[in-house]
């Protein structure tokens, strides 16, 4: 009879021993599930080159439980159970960028604190549900990156439902990411030069009056010109370069237009000071439509010289910057008959 009681006793004994870990591995189980466990991770750095300062984190998230949190926390670390410590060399742990971030509709309303070396915590005392599941992101600004080159390290993030960032715990999601070295690139750029002259037609106009022939690329046919009508004609210059402080085409000619031993007079207005060419009064010169030579504007022309003269400029590399400068010859009554000829010359320097 003593021997069943000690039986049963141990029965009675054994019984709430089972219902207890029963109830414990029951409970246990419905713990773990109830946390879930974030997918889509991806982690974007503004500079992955270690000991990079200023460098921005961009966490970005799936499978967002859409529940209220109180709390994100992210923390950064050698192992992906966050035991192993902080990455060397990783420094500022930045700023939560409240403007950028979207985990939570109104993101600006939380507030972070960095108190814990490598990590940040994400709280709002209201607390907020996400609004989707997919997508959310978190964006940390500031931070001083690791040391270490080609080892993975580890960001965990998880959210709570408590702004102690460790209780009441609601998901949880780890990225990986890696400091590499930056590639130091090399090239050459070599310097370079275009210098085109276009023709231009007759009846266009250039500073205040028409041309009266057209000019090919390597003439300009002034052709019959009388007392009572000047001849005019231009090219349109056209420039591309790299060279940092810009161009300059200058002109001048090789000598006076010379018909055996006649010539045509220079006309007397110079690169200074520009003058009108009125008809009848025996003159040849240049004009530029050159801003840079606001003097030359109103219909102004300077007589040629062997030494030559800026026409064109520019301090900075251009692409097809158009310069349109002209040529006008006028004779007067005592001109003798012939054919004038003489060359001008127009000369492009790019400023290295």
């Amino acid at each position: 009879m003593k021997e069943i009681k000690t039986k049963n006793l141990k029965v009675k004994i054994a019984l709430p021993i089972i219902l207890f870990l029963g109830l414990f591995l029951l409970f246990g189980t419905i713990k773990v599930l109830a946390v879930s466990y974030l997918s889509g991770g991806s982690l974007a750095l503004t500079d992955s080159r270690p000991s990079a300062t200023a460098v921005s984190y961009t966490f970005d998230f799936d499978n967002v439980t859409t529940s209220a949190i109180k709390c994100i926390k992210i923390q950064f670390d050698t192992q992906t159970d966050g035991a192993g410590g902080v990455p060397t060399g990783f420094g500022n742990i930045g700023t939560y960028n409240a403007g950028t971030s979207d985990f939570v509709p109104d993101s600006e309303t939380w507030v972070g604190d960095t108190a814990t070396a490598g990590t940040i915590k994400i709280t709002t005392a209201a607390g907020e549900t996400p609004a989707s599941s997919d997508n959310r992101t978190v964006v940390i600004d500031g931070i001083t990156n690791g040391s270490t080159v080609d080892t993975a390290f580890y960001a965990i993030l998880t959210t709570y439902n408590n702004v102690n960032c460790s209780s009441s715990q609601v998901d949880s999601g780890t990225v990986s990411f890696i400091y590499t070295t930056g590639q130091a690139v090399s090239l050459t750029v070599d310097p370079s030069i275009a210098f085109t002259v276009a023709s231009v037609g007759a009846g266009q106009s250039v500073n205040g009056a028409a041309t009266t022939v057209e000019t090919t690329t390597s003439t300009i046919p002034l052709g019959a010109v009388t007392i009572n009508n000047n001849a005019i004609a231009a090219h349109d210059l056209s420039v591309t370069t790299n060279a940092g402080s810009g161009y300059t085409v200058n002109v001048h000619y090789t000598d006076k237009p010379v018909s055996g031993l006649n010539d045509i007079d220079d006309h007397t207005g110079d690169h200074t000071t520009p003058t009108g060419m009125a008809a009848g009064t025996e003159a040849f010169g240049y004009t530029t439509a050159d801003t840079t030579y606001s003097q030359f504007q109103t219909n102004k022309y300077s007589k040629f010289t062997a030494v030559g003269a800026a026409i064109a400029n520019n301090t900075t590399a251009v692409s097809n910057e158009t310069t349109r400068i002209a040529y006008q010859a006028a004779i007067d009554g005592t001109t003798p008959a012939g054919t004038y000829l003489t060359t001008v010359v127009l000369t492009c320097t790019p400023a290295y």
